[in-house]
């Protein structure tokens, strides 16, 4: 009987075997059968395992169940294949499966499983799967390359609601990059994704506007997005009120269609902006209301667009705003009217409105993000206008701003100190500023690596440093070293900001002469070299820098054109070559006296004409002033025009007190050059024998003075003999200092007669040059008409060189041999 039993069943079948397992080890292992019905159990109770959290689908990581689940998506079997999918898709969530992905060539697999013809259960969890690796930017890359962005814009118009909604969340992690934005665009994806706004689902809703906003910030996409006639049906939905939960995205994409021109006239002949004031005055959703205020402030670049956005009275509806306790709304509103600030007309409706004091508030907020746009408003609305700036400061702006420089947000500082170079146009203003301790926490955005917060501090600098208080604080804060090293900067907006700033810090002799010896000189004039690097800026730093220290100059180049008058504190140390420092009197001063070249000053200010002013009756120097420095400073400036005296011009009396300096010589607290009763002499005695004459005749009688006053003429065979070195010598040692008035030399060479010939000629009003040679040379030149004049026309004038020394009075043609040899040995 057990044989008969035994041949009825064939001996190669295996009888079915029923497994019940526990254990998802198990299950992985049974993913190696080869038998679809094992794989198709063994996958679905893998898929139900891993929905139940991600613990488990770390745990299948762990068991190795990725490789076959990502080689079963494959398989030649429909049921199998479903199954694999199912699992992959919902496991695809987890941080270690997508890490486990990267390794294995699964993206292709994949993407075919998005076919029209496949199962829909395969559709939504290919979907899901991508979704969920879509966030990762290897497998953006992964899924552009392999063209998975087109069948996923066909899945839109899936009939499943589950499809729509994964392909649109990956679509939407996918043009989080730029290259997958275009892609879009270019394949026609705004029509679907606009159909999907009419979705029952709200998530669906919101993944399609929100990949609608983050496509239309490429302003290449816009033609597109018009083509679809997207403004037309965003604008629906703005227009109807039980898509209020789609508003708030809605205005961001109105947003970015601002940024188009042809978008803007779109929307404003589709009553748009009348839509956008409507979302700003009428109380809603705090994102809602943000995103309108945000709209206005785009559309508002637009010139035309401001002026109709005043006349429908957007300033009140934004000053209304800023009472809002949201800061979100408070903030677009700040910068809203930083942009509609932009027309005049505007800022003085703002300005009525008492908004200016509502944002002046807000410098006190805590968030730093208000700050800054409060600031930005403020500097758009103090722009050029007078009245606003006052209105910051009778808020009290002025003392929150300072405070603000020293933000640590970098675009807080930066806004504030454009509104206080604004604020600081007005003298009154300036002197409030400084007086909060604005320049100390100036030069601190000085050592600032962010470009935009360097150029705005250098412009606040040079706004503030017009007056002389304040550059004295910004030497005593060594905020000139750090202003210097702009000027090398490799950014050419900062450099040139940089090269305002030395312009107007030059404005006195001791602040040009600091500049100087840190290095200022060297690196304008290289900058001037350079064809790149020059500009106007650059250029006419360098020139200020020079005319405002009129002894530094004169030792730099060696020349002082006739526009260069010489004042009470000039001095003469000599020529110094590029790189070296020049002291100032102070230091020479201090030193003992030594066989080094003697150095040469002028004063011929009587101790009784002193005349010391208070800080009140100081005169401000102003940005473009270029006359003599406010520390040192005569009658007459270096712009001051002066006329050479001719027939018909005589004066019979010249009052004395026209020469007399108006300012006391105090170089640096403490210490004054010491009074020239010589000199003093030697003006009175020029005004009375030169100024009567006529052209000519006064250079020739005040060659003739300086020579008498110089030891008298000396033949030039016999200079050798005329011991001036010896005399300068003994009065070394009988002032006991290094600096001798010029008045006391009584035996002086070339250079010591062309000085005093410039310095006399200064004070009396005549015009020359003062130019120095090699070998203790120098000379003056002077422009005259010697000669008939033409009975038609002008005759143009010449260049002539006067000897001092030899022929007193002798007028030499520039380049002439006699000229050459008085120039030379």
């Amino acid at each position: 009987k057990v044989k008969k039993e035994s041949e009825s069943f064939p001996k190669d079948v295996f009888d079915p075997l029923s497994i019940e397992s526990k254990n998802a080890a198990t299950a992985v292992l049974m993913l190696s059968s080869p038998e679809e019905d094992v794989l198709a159990k063994a996958l679905e109770a893998i898929h139900k395992f891993a929905e139940k959290g991600d613990e488990n689908k770390s745990s299948l990581m762990g068991l190795g169940a990725v490789e076959p689940l990502s080689r079963l998506i494959s398989h030649e079997d429909k049921i199998v294949q479903k199954k694999a999918i199912m699992a992959l898709g919902v496991m695809a969530s987890n941080c270690e499966v997508k890490k486990g992905l990267k390794t294995m060539d699964v993206m292709p697999a994949i993407i075919s499983k998005l076919s029209p013809q496949e199962d829909i259960v395969v559709l939504e969890f290919a979907t899901l799967c991508l979704a969920s690796l879509s966030v990762d930017c290897t497998f953006k890359v992964q899924i552009f390359e392999h063209k998975g962005l087109e069948p996923l814009i066909r899945l839109l118009c899936n009939p499943d609601a589950d499809v729509k909604k994964n392909s649109a969340e990956c679509i939407f992690n996918l043009v989080q990059d730029f290259q997958n934005r275009a892609a879009v665009s270019g394949l026609n994806g705004f029509p679907p994704l606009l159909d999907l706004l009419r979705s029952e689902f709200p998530v669906i809703q919101q993944l399609a506007l929100r990949t609608i906003e983050t496509i239309t910030s490429d302003r290449e996409s816009l033609v597109a997005f018009r083509n679809a006639q997207g403004l037309n049906k965003i604008l629906e939905v703005l227009a109807t009120e039980e898509f209020n939960d789609l508003h708030g995205v809605a205005l961001r994409v109105i947003s970015n269609c601002l940024e188009d021109s042809e978008s803007v006239q779109l929307i404003q002949g589709m009553g748009g902006l009348e839509h956008l004031l409507q979302f700003v005055i009428t109380p809603t959703l705090p994102e809602v209301q943000a995103n309108a205020v945000k709209a206005i402030a785009r559309v508002a670049q637009n010139g035309e667009i401001r002026k109709i956005l005043h006349g429908q009275n957007v300033e009140k509806a934004l000053t209304d705003l800023l009472t809002q306790e949201n800061d979100n709304i408070r903030i677009a509103t700040c910068q809203a009217v930083a942009t509609v600030s932009k027309n005049l007309s505007s800022r003085e409706t703002f300005r009525s409105l008492d908004t200016i004091k509502l944002i002046v508030r807000l410098l006190n907020s805590e968030g730093s993000e208000l700050r800054t746009a409060a600031a930005e408003a403020l500097s758009s609305l103090t722009d050029s206008n007078k009245l606003n700036a006052y209105a910051v400061y009778d808020a009290g702006g002025d003392k929150l701003l300072v405070r603000q420089l020293r933000d640590s947000c970098a675009w807080a500082a930066v806004h504030a100190a454009a509104v206080l170079t604004n604020m600081a146009k007005q003298e009154e203003l300036r002197n409030c500023i400084l007086a909060h301790g604005a320049m100390p926490a100036l030069v601190e955005l000085l050592h600032s690596t962010d470009n935009h917060t360097l150029i705005s501090a250098t412009q606040a600098v040079a706004s503030l440093a017009c007056d002389a208080e304040a550059r004295q604080e910004l030497r005593n804060v060594g905020g000139l070293s750090h202003l210097i090293k702009l000027l090398r900067s490799i950014n050419a907006d900062v450099r040139r900001n940089a090269c305002w700033a030395v312009s107007v810090c030059a404005n006195d002799e001791i602040t040009a002469i600091e500049m100087c010896n840190a290095g200022a000189l060297e690196i304008l004039q290289e900058i001037n070299l350079s064809s790149h690097r020059k500009s106007k800026l650059s250029e006419a730093a360098l020139q200020k820098l020079l005319d405002n220290s009129l002894s530094l100059k004169y030792s730099r180049t060696g020349h002082l054109p006739p526009t260069d008058i010489t004042t009470d504190g000039f001095y003469d140390p000599g020529q110094i070559r590029m790189g070296q420092q020049v002291p100032t009197l102070e230091d020479l001063s201090k030193q003992a006296v030594n066989q080094h070249r003697a150095i040469i000053a002028v004063n011929g200010k009587p101790p009784d004409q002193l005349i010391p002013k208070g800080p009140d009756e100081r005169k401000q120097d102003s940005p473009t002033d270029t006359g003599t420095s406010s520390v040192m400073s005569s009658k007459r400036s270096s712009k001051t025009p002066i006329k050479m005296k001719g027939k018909g011009q005589k004066e019979e009396k010249k009052d004395e007190e026209e020469i007399k300096p108006q300012q006391e010589v105090v170089l640096e607290e403490g210490w004054k050059l010491p009074y020239d009763a010589e000199l003093h002499n030697l003006v009175k005695e020029a005004v009375k024998s030169v100024l009567p004459l006529d052209d000519a005749k006064m250079y020739t009688a005040l060659a003739v003075l300086v020579c008498d006053a110089m030891g008298g003429q000396v033949e030039p065979e016999k200079l050798h003999d005329f011991l001036w070195e010896l005399h300068i010598s003994k009065l070394k040692l009988e002032i006991n200092s290094n600096i001798i008035p010029i008045g006391k030399i009584k035996k002086g060479i070339y250079f010591h007669s062309a000085l005093l010939f410039k310095v006399l000629a200064d004070r009396i009003g005549l015009r020359c040059s003062l130019l120095r040679g090699q070998y203790n040379r120098a000379w003056n030149e002077i422009l005259l008409i010697n000669g008939p004049k033409k009975p038609y026309g002008y005759t143009r004038p010449e260049n002539y060189i006067i000897d001092l020394i030899h022929q007193p009075g002798n007028l030499m043609k520039s380049n002439s041999p006699a000229a050459l040899a008085y120039q030379s040995i």
